[in-house]
Order: C-alpha cells, then structure tokens, then sequence
C-alpha cells in the first residue's frame, strides 16, 4: 500500500506493526511472462541483449548508482532471472517506492519512484518520554531518504523504551504528511498505556529462605504504597535476567552450590493491569567447607607455608568469593616472595555425607606470559591514569588474568562509566598479551535538594553539589550548605584518592557550623580545617592521619539566662585549637567470612598543644557487630562506644567536651544527660569528659507487606556522661558530675519510603536522674530530591 496524505494513511498499531510500501512491478512480470511463452526447455530460454538502458523518474539517485545497484550494464545480455535479480535489487535498496522494468527488444526501460525525503521528524501523545528520549531511540532522522523498513523498525524501538518503563500495553502508529518536493513529514503517534505492575512476586521450592527475605534480594519489586514513585515494580525482561543472576549469587554465597532456577513464569492477572511473577527454585544442599589443604610441584615453593595464610577455615559456609579471596592472597603473596607465574588452582572434592567440599590449593607454574601494553579506549574525560592505577600489573609484568578480572572490577566499581569492558589478546609474539580496556563514560556530578525533619533540629534543608570524578581526575569535591531551624553549616570536602600516584588517600574539610540550639542557653560558632592521609595497613583496616586547626566561640544571647560555669566559658571568648591525631578502623565486612556477619573497630586520638590556645589529648573508640539470624529475617546490632578528653591548657568548654546525642544514647534529649549546671532556672548541660555507652538493637518484620517496606525494631540502651575535671565551676550550682548509667527501651517503626527512610522512636528512660531531660518520641525524615 502506498503512503498518503495524513487522514487516509493506512495506521499500523500493536508491537507486530507493519510498514508497507508498494512496488509497481506488475509491467515487468507481464512483460517476462509474455516473452517465455511455450518455452520447449531450459535450452531455448530467452535472452535479452541490453544495446541501451534508459532511467526515468530519478533526481537524487544517478544512473550510473543505479545501474551498479542493479548489477547490469548496456551491451550485455541477461536471461530472465537475471532480470528479475537486478529488479529485486533495486527494490531491496530502500530507495525506491516503486521501480518498474519495461524489456524491449533491444534494451531496457527503468521507470523509478524515489521515496521521498524526511523533512520533520514528530511525535504525539507522548508523556512519559519526553521528545529528546524518542528521538535518540530511533535510527530515523530528518532531511534523510524515508525507508519504510527503518520507520518499522522505529516503531519497534520505541514500543521497547516504553517497555523497559514498565508500559508493555505502548502502542505506537507511524504515520506521513505529504509535502512538496517529495518530501514528507514523520509523525509517530503514541498511545502510552498503563505501567502494567507487578502485583506478586513469589517463589516455588525454597525451604531455606522465606519469599520475604528472598524478595529483599531482587532488584524487581511487588507493587506498593506509593508505587507511582517506584520503577522497580514493573516487568522488564532484562531485569528478570539480573534477577536470577543475583538470586543465583545469593544462594552461593550461602553454601547452596547446587541451587538452580528452574523457571520463571509471569502470568497476568485477570483484570490484565498487572503480572504475577513466580520463581521457581530448587535449592539443594548446604555445603560447608571441609578439609583444607595445600600442595606444590614448584621447588622452594614450601606449600604448608601458603597454607598459613588462608583465611577459610573448615566449617565455615562454603561462598565461591571465600575462595576467589584466597587465591588472590596467595598469588599475592608469591609477588611478595618473587615466584613469579605461580597460579593456584583449587580443586574442589565433594562430600555429600558429611556436606562438606574438601579443598586443596595446588601451587603450580603457569604459563610464562607477560603483559605487553595496557590499551585504553573510550575515556573523553577521564584521564588514562585513573584507569591504569586501578591495575596491580604494569606493562612487562607477568601476565595474571585472575588479576586482570579484579582490575576490570575496580574500574566498574568507580562509578565513572557505564559499561566497562576488560579483555586480553595475544601480542605481536605469542609469550606477550595486549589487555584492551573499553569504556563508555556516564554523568558523575549531581546537584541535589534535601529535606530533613527531627523533632531536636526542626525542619531543615541542604542544597548539595558533589563531583565524584573532578577534571577526569578520579578527584572528589563536594559543596554542601544545609540550614535547619537551629543551625547553618557550609561545607566543603576534597579527596584526591591517589595521592602522587601512590596508595594513600589526601583529602581535606572546611566546615563552618553556626547553632542557635533549643536546647542551651547558648550559641556557638566553628570554623575547621582537616587535612589527612588515608592509607590501607591491611586486608580490612586502614590508618588516617590528620591535623585539625579549629576556631570556635560561645556566644550570649540577647537575654542571657546563663548560669555561672556557661557565663565563665562565654567570657573565654574566641578559642583556637592545633591538634596532629589519627584514626584506625578495621572493618571485617568488607571480606568478611559470614555474609550476614561483621563487625567495625574504630579507635582516634587527637593531640591538642601544636599552637593555639588549648592543650588536651582527645581519645574515642567504637565496635559494632552485626548479624542476622532466623534465615536472616532478624537483623542484630550492637555497639559499644566511649571517649575520653584529658586537658592541660587552655579553657575546657562546653562545645570541648562530650554531649549526649540520639547517636549516643536515645530517650534523652541533646545534652539531656550528663553534669548540669542548676543555679538557674535553665538549667544548662554541660558535657564531661569522660563517656562511655552500649547500644543494642533487633530489626524485624512485623506482619506488613514487605512492598510498604515497614519494619519494626527494639532498642536497649545504656550509658553515661560524667567527670568535670579542669573546669571552672566556681559560682555554679553542679549536679551529675560523677555520673550514673542511665537505661533506656524503647521500639522503633522503621519506613524506607521512596522519598527517604523515616523512623519513630518511642522510648522510655527505666533508670535515669531527676535533673535529666528524657524524650519519648522521636522522628527523623531524610530525603534527596
């Protein structure tokens, strides 16, 4: 059919829609038809001797194009089928809407269509995507030839980013407008429909886990409260496809090395709004790890000597990463002894008694390859640098794929790209390898708006700018600026992760924070400046090392209702503290051995006296434990944390010393445990220097849909502030100096929302002092627009 003006144009609809053009060819099979009449046999078939060609209707396309594309030339002579060959070439060009062959005797008549040109390209009833989106998903583009097999295909392509938005119901209808000139306008017209949800996912054949932990590990989600936010809980086959890889990993990693999906199967509902998708799985047997064992063919390569080093014990649950993470460590290890090409190969046995897998790590010599060059492709802004640090090989070094898939890793892990391809190929000699590295870039700066509510900081707002790959240089810079209703902050961070080309991490904080609190009788006002190294001094734990100069003053208000102590520290003025200190924290769950298991250790010190007005040495320390138990349906917590300032010089304040918080114990308010001074009616809080707390907390489901991602919680906590040593109490009223633990229970609804995490503490103080200030309620809301 041909393509009309707009009202009489044929519309094609439905993801199986059709472009159709005609080609006026029935002159030519008449005209062969009539030449090969009572053919006697193949032997006296007809021949056609092309003395001249003549082109007609032709204005873009040459005649000598044409005839190329045809395959015929004058002064030769072709059979029928030839013929016909070079007719259907012509037609398969996409360049005609019609050609016609006319035979003579003598020569060949060729009488063209050309389609026209494509003078504007439009779309209509489009919503959801905008414009610029249909646009790039098309091949189509104006002032080019109209192909009615590409604008099909357009179709198609727009139908599938509709898909992947959840719309499988989008229907899309191309339709021309006649133009002058032979030329036409292009308008696709698209009928959204409905996001077609999916309204419950579930599983088959799991024993282990239930559909509500399972559920967690999938990136597709059941439709919800607030689902019009969510983009997850609609059917996209790409998605399910990661969702099994991830459910794959997830059952691996806890011992289930014969775990396999049997089927996924989506059925619509009968209203056909909406999908019910099925897992079905077949879990098998858990493993652990049974015997562990070492053995080498190198000579003075000791092999008990390795074994030392690995991590994995038996008993423990078996995980493929475990094992990745030991091999890894030898090979590292034999860098370190200089053994060069040595490769472990684990060989795993089977125990189905005892569902244990027995290792043994064979240390052996592997192939004598070296690397010849690090190619670099794709990288339009990120410097070459950046990419090549994250290899632990350079150019000349033997040759480690293992050590080339942990590098491909590492670069995807950055963040900076969107695909991120790593490969290896044989080099200009077969002993050398060529590693090609092909990127595709992606956005890396973001600008947000925040909002945050607390009913100890009021409403507030924060307008962030964070580049995460500053210049190409792999650099983080952040600006923030957040005001709530008792405090300003401005912010600025850098981090150079590389710093001169080593392992160690330079960065830098500028932090001035005004606060005009509730909760004292006071203001204050900081300004602080924080260079440090960070480096790595082990498999888990690193080491920061930093200097911090501080300027900070406490200020009356304009009705000072300040008690004595608080008077004396706002007549000290302006202070400014000089202090070198350093943080180590280990952190297990990084490569932890358990998957639901792990645990932080944190431990700093500042050290006061380089300069400015105050001299002290200022010590924290900090662990938390995590698990999961009940098939990982229960979540457990605890923390133990506690400080102590010892100072020597200078004025001890109140912004100096240690304040209770909801981050260190709850039911109370901000300052609402810990020495106080009583000569007046406000009552001011005053710190310590000395505070230790525990912190121990259980998550769970209580009975909701997981899809409105509503948890409850319980919370004990326990703890103190005290000791006022090195402050000028004189003419104050002092109560709490030598402090008692207060215990706190309480319950926590938790409520991961689309727009922010929302929790409500409700809390009661079981033991605490007359003069403390508790809380029973408390709710926090942080969200990024």
């Amino acid at each position: 059919m041909n393509w009309a003006n707009r009202g009489a144009d044929p519309r094609v609809s439905g993801r199986s829609r059709t472009v159709a053009t005609s080609v006026r060819t029935v002159g030519f099979c008449l005209a062969i038809s009539a030449l090969s009449i009572a053919q006697p046999s193949p032997a006296q078939v007809r021949q056609f001797q092309l003395n001249s060609i003549a082109i007609d209707g032709n204005l873009r396309v040459g005649d000598a194009a044409i005839l190329t594309r045809a395959g015929i030339a004058p002064g030769q002579t072709v059979s029928a089928a030839e013929l016909n060959a070079a007719l259907q070439r012509l037609v398969d060009s996409g360049l005609f809407e019609s050609v016609d062959f006319d035979p003579t005797n003598n020569g060949l008549q060729i009488t063209v269509v050309e389609f026209p040109t494509i003078n504007r390209i439009s779309f209509e009833g489009n919503r959801r995507l905008n414009d610029e989106a249909l646009s790039a998903a098309i091949n189509s583009s104006e002032r080019r030839v109209f192909n009615p097999a590409q604008v099909e295909r357009d179709a198609d392509l727009i139908a599938d980013a509709y898909a992947t938005q959840g719309r499988l119901s989008a229907r899309v209808s191309p339709t021309i407008i006649r133009r002058s000139d032979n030329r036409v306008d292009l308008v696709f017209e698209v009928l959204e429909g409905d996001n077609i949800e999916i309204e419950r996912l579930s599983f088959v054949g799991n024993r282990a886990f239930s559909d509500r932990r399972l559920r967690r590990v999938l990136e597709t989600k059941q439709a919800g409260l607030l689902r019009s936010l969510i983009r997850a809980d609609t059917l996209v086959e790409d998605r399910i496809e990661f969702d099994r890889q991830l459910l794959r990993d997830f059952y691996l990693s806890r011992g289930y090395v014969d775990f396999r999906i049997n089927s996924v199967n989506a059925q619509l509902t009968e209203e056909r709004d909406g999908y019910f998708l099925v897992f079905n799985v077949q879990e098998g047997q858990r493993f652990r790890f049974g015997e562990i064992t070492a053995t080498s063919d190198l000579p003075g390569v000791d092999a008990d000597a390795y074994l030392d080093i690995v991590k994995v014990k038996p008993g423990v649950t078996y995980s493929p990463s475990l094992l990745e993470n030991d091999i890894a460590r030898l090979e590292r290890q034999a860098l370190r002894d200089g053994v060069d090409f040595l490769r472990v190969e684990p060989r795993v046995t089977r125990d189905d008694r005892n569902l244990t897998l027995n290792v043994e790590y064979m240390l052996t010599r592997g192939p004598r390859v070296f690397v010849e060059r690090i190619d670099i492709e794709g990288n339009t802004t990120t410097l070459d640098q950046v990419i090549r640090r994250q290899f632990r090989s350079v150019e000349g070094d033997p040759f480690n794929p293992r050590e080339i898939r942990e590098a491909a890793e590492r670069i995807r892990a950055l963040g900076y790209f969107e695909t991120a391809e790593v490969n290896a190929r044989e080099g200009s000699t077969p002993d050398q390898v060529v590693v090609d590295v092909d990127v595709e870039e992606a956005p890396t700066g973001s600008f947000s708006f925040g909002a945050s509510f607390s009913n100890n900081d009021g409403i507030g707002f924060a307008i962030r700018f964070a580049e995460e790959n500053f210049l190409g240089r792999g650099q983080r810079v952040g600006v923030t600026v957040s005001t709530t209703e008792d405090s300003e902050r401005y912010r600025l961070n850098f981090v150079e992760p590389a710093f001169l080309g080593r392992d160690v991490a330079f960065g830098f904080n500028l932090d001035l924070n005004e606060t005009d609190s509730s909760f004292t009788t006071f203001d204050t006002k900081r300004f602080r400046f924080q260079p440090s190294l960070t480096y790595p001094v082990g498999e888990n734990s690193t080491l920061q090392l930093r200097y911090t100069i501080e300027q900070s003053e406490m200020l009356v208000r304009d009705t000072p209702e300040n008690g004595a102590v608080i008077g004396n520290e706002i007549a000290a003025g302006k202070q400014v503290s000089s202090a070198i200190g350093y943080q180590f924290t280990y952190d297990s769950r990084l490569r932890g051995l358990d998957p639901n298991s792990g645990y932080l250790l944190q431990f700093s010190q500042d050290f006061a006296g380089l300069g400015g007005d105050s001299e002290y040495i200022r010590t924290t320390a900090r662990a938390v434990g995590e698990t999961k138990v009940l098939n990982e349906e229960i979540t457990l917590r605890a923390s133990l944390e506690g400080g102590a300032l010892a100072w020597s010089g200078g004025a001890n304040r109140a912004v100096d010393r240690f304040q209770n918080n909801t981050d260190i114990i709850r039911g109370f308010e901000p300052g609402g445990i810990g020495p106080r001074d009583v000569s007046r009616s406000d009552e001011d809080p005053l710190g310590g220097n000395l505070y230790v707390a525990a912190r121990f907390d259980a998550e769970f489901p209580i009975g909701i849909p997981e899809e409105f991602g509503i948890t409850g919680g319980l919370f004990y906590d326990v703890g103190n502030v005290w000791d006022l040593s090195d402050v000028n109490t004189a003419g104050g009223t002092i109560v709490g100096e030598g402090g008692s633990f207060r215990h706190v229970i309480g319950f926590s609804i938790l409520w991961d929302t689309p727009i922010g995490p929302l929790r409500f503490n409700f809390s009661e103080a079981i033991k605490k002092e007359d003069f403390d200030r508790d809380q029973t309620f408390e709710f926090t809301l942080n969200t990024t627009f």
